[in-house]
């Protein structure tokens, strides 16, 4: 019968090395795959030198990891246990070695994985998977789920914290301006619209910062799980401001706990406080009875548009 699978981190610095070389010769062979598709050396190299800076840094620092079974090394790990986010473990590598798979190893890797990291203060764990069905359907089995992507673009997972921990709603600040990023893309991924360049991330940011739109974001701790948002302009007919309510999305993790509802009563009751004489959705069929269930019950009429 074979070992337990354990978790050793690589302090000194010939551990250090050996990680290095191990993890670059992991992400040229199973990370960038395509003929061609692989990046420069050069800029795996920067990868590592970041990864090393946030090694070395004051607080959420990265952890360079090696599975171990019998004695010997059969894969590795980089994650990032983020104390500030509330115990988040990103994960952002993770590999058994080619020689070392098969008979169920890799989810033992996995399971060894998050074991340490809990005992190490983490709360839940994320990680993007690259919109690769091979990697999805592996950590599916660990039990994370697709859940929005991040403010690249990029798909992510996610292994829920455990525990109930009260939903709050807040009008965005700039610290969460990455946060916002985040569930916008998120929200584009899940109405088939291409994430956010880097052009349209500062035009968001630039109305955000001018008050153009207003966000709202509901937390379970320091994490951003929805948004909403209401954009403002002037009536011609009440002779007043009016608000117009989008962006509405929540993750797909966090949904069925009433926080679609928390959101659209703060976007509804910071319409009232500021003088706003409506707050008006548009929506596809099929959402209307959640939007009539959520306050939105006066019809308008139908609204048409003319896109330039």
């Amino acid at each position: 019968m074979e070992k337990p699978i354990t978790v050793r981190e690589a302090l000194a610095g010939s551990d250090i090395a050996a990680f290095r070389e191990r993890l670059l010769d992991y992400r040229r062979r199973d990370i960038f795959t395509r003929p061609g598709d692989g990046p420069a050396p050069a800029r795996e190299e920067e990868y590592w030198e970041h990864m090393l800076r946030l090694h070395t840094r004051a607080a959420d620092n990265s952890r360079f990891l090696f599975f171990v079974r019998d004695g010997l090394d059969i894969g590795l790990a980089l994650a990032v246990i983020y104390g500030s986010e509330d115990g988040k473990c990103f994960v952002c590598d993770f590999c058994v070695y080619p020689e070392r798979r098969g008979g169920g190893t890799g989810n033992l890797c996995a399971n060894a994985l998050i074991g340490w990291a809990r005992e190490n203060g983490a709360a839940y764990f994320e990680l993007n998977y690259g919109g690769d069905e091979r990697r999805l359907r592996f950590w599916r089995r660990a039990g994370f789920v697709e859940n929005g992507a991040d403010e690249w673009g990029e798909p992510l997972l996610l292994l829920p914290p455990e525990g109930e921990v009260p939903f709050t709603v807040e009008e965005l600040q700039e610290s969460d301006h990455w946060q916002l990023l985040r569930l916008e893309n998120g929200f584009r991924a899940e109405t088939g619209e291409g994430c956010l360049d880097e052009r349209a991330q500062e035009r968001l940011l630039d109305a955000v910062r001018g008050g153009r739109i207003t966000f709202f974001a509901a937390k379970r701790g320091s994490r951003a799980v929805g948004i909403c948002s209401v954009s403002r302009s002037f009536s011609t007919f009440g002779c007043s401001d009016v608000g117009v309510f989008d962006d509405f999305f929540v993750e797909p993790a966090f949904r069925g706990r009433g926080i679609a509802r928390k959101l659209a009563r703060s976007a509804q009751a910071w319409c009232s406080a500021n003088g706003l004489a409506s707050l008006t959705a548009c929506c596809a069929p099929c959402d209307e009875g959640m939007y009539r269930a959520l306050g939105f019950d006066v019809r308008l009429g139908t609204t048409y548009a003319y896109l330039s």
